[in-house]
């Protein structure tokens, strides 16, 4: 790896319209070493994967592996995010705090009524113990259509009447919030993903798109904070229309969205940690390499 340190800071203050610098043929050396930097300089937050090669969702989760994998993350991001309070979820938001880690934690709902219940009220304990800083009630739950809006907007309603003291909010797709206006009137804040890859987005137009996005958000926040709770780029795996998995184009996304995040004063939260094998049966080979860690936790593109 090169030795020369990039100034990035250079880059900060360009108008957005020429921010997306990347395309630029700069070497893949100079591109690893920026990356890196800008890794080091720290990130607002990052979306935390739980599962190691062998695991999937319904698993219980020991404690010494999540505070193994928190350590890991510990220089580089100022916030976690988590997506369920149970099986070992429930102690990821207990651990950051103990190191020093802000979090948004999340209530997984689906289609099981009473594991619902058990993730609301365990996201609500975790609130009155002081360890959430942001709740999500419900990640894409309308996406996969596992409840209806009356019912999602019941669930938030109700946390919030539990938590006054956190602000609460709900994870969706960007364009969900234009097109349910009454997601944002119970939310505290707004919580939205933005995925040019999986909407078919090659890497040059990513950047532009990622923008329009957002401002779809701005367009229905209705003056609350937005939060942008995942984004990223995957380094392998099924091209998707003009998106096309691969190292390069993972290191300049990341890079892209981290200085526009900065310059933006946006709140982001970058996905993913770790690699994650499981998600190969849901989402294809390219669901496995979204990390910026691989499966056994050694950091890509140094």
């Amino acid at each position: 790896m090169s030795q020369r340190s990039y100034n990035f800071n250079i880059y900060q203050g360009l108008p957005l319209e020429h921010f997306d610098l990347y395309n630029a043929n700069i070497p893949e050396e100079d591109i690893k070493s920026l990356c890196f930097q800008i890794l080091q300089k720290g990130m607002h937050g990052i979306c935390f994967s739980l599962y190691e090669d062998g695991q999937k969702p319904a698993d219980i989760i020991s404690e010494g592996q999540i505070r193994r994998r928190l350590e890991i993350l510990k220089p580089y991001t100022n916030w976690v995010r988590s997506f369920s309070t149970i099986n070992g979820n429930e102690l990821i938001p207990k651990i950051a705090k103990e190191v020093g880690i802000k979090t948004l934690v999340g209530a997984w709902l689906g289609d099981d009524k009473e594991k619902n219940e058990i993730e609301v009220e365990n996201l609500i304990q975790l609130c009155h113990d002081g360890f959430v800083d942001i709740a999500a009630v419900g990640n894409e739950v309308l996406y996969r259509n596992d409840l209806t809006l009356a019912e999602l907007l019941e669930k938030i309603d109700y946390v919030n009447s539990q938590v006054a003291e956190i602000p609460v909010g709900y994870v969706d797709a960007y364009y969900e919030f234009g097109r349910h206006h009454e997601l944002v009137d119970v939310s505290d804040v707004v919580l939205g993903n933005y995925y040019p890859f999986g909407e078919g987005t090659s890497f040059e137009n990513s950047l532009g798109h990622l923008h329009h996005m957002h401002q779809q958000v701005i367009d229905a926040e209705k003056g609350k904070k937005i939060i942008i709770t995942e984004t990223g780029w995957p380094n392998q795996g099924e091209v998707t229309k003009g998106a096309i998995p691969n190292a390069m184009s993972t290191m300049k996304y990341f890079i892209n969205v981290q200085m526009w995040a900065q310059q933006s004063d946006i709140e982001m939260f970058y996905f993913s940690s770790f690699d994650e094998s499981w998600k190969i049966d849901d989402e294809g080979e390219v669901g496995a390499y979204w990390g910026l860690w691989d499966k056994n936790e050694k950091l890509k593109f140094v």
